[in-house]
């Protein structure tokens, strides 16, 4: 069922407890930590708590979660004091775009050159 924990998911597993993660951030429908394999930085993993396989079904199901993982963004930016400086928010959709984990989130880079565009 959409938004429900899925048993082979990694990161609704993190959400659970049952994987360790580096978390910096946690709300009351998000988790943020650090990336395994940084590409910056700063480079934390803003997720929902509930499972939707990417940002676009997310927004569409649940489009206050999605507004959550956005402030959350934010605010981890500002903890890792790369807000006055700049930071990017990206959301991978789909294999094509290289996402990895089909569960919706949100990478916060930051604290190095973030050249446009991406690739």
């Amino acid at each position: 069922m959409a938004g429900e924990p899925q048993a082979d998911c990694l990161f609704c597993k993190i959400v659970a407890g049952e994987v360790p993660a580096t978390v910096v951030r946690e709300s009351e429908t998000t988790v943020a930590f650090r990336d395994i394999n940084p590409q910056a930085p700063t480079h934390v993993l803003v997720i929902p708590k509930v499972h939707y396989p990417d940002a676009a079904t997310l927004a569409a199901a649940e489009p206050s979660v999605a507004a959550d993982i956005l402030r959350e963004a934010a605010e981890v930016a500002a903890g890792d004091k790369v807000d006055k400086t700049g930071f990017r928010i990206v959301f991978n959709t789909g294999s094509g775009a290289g996402q990895t984990v089909f569960h919706a989130h949100a990478h916060v880079l930051g604290g190095r050159g973030l050249n446009w565009p991406p690739g």
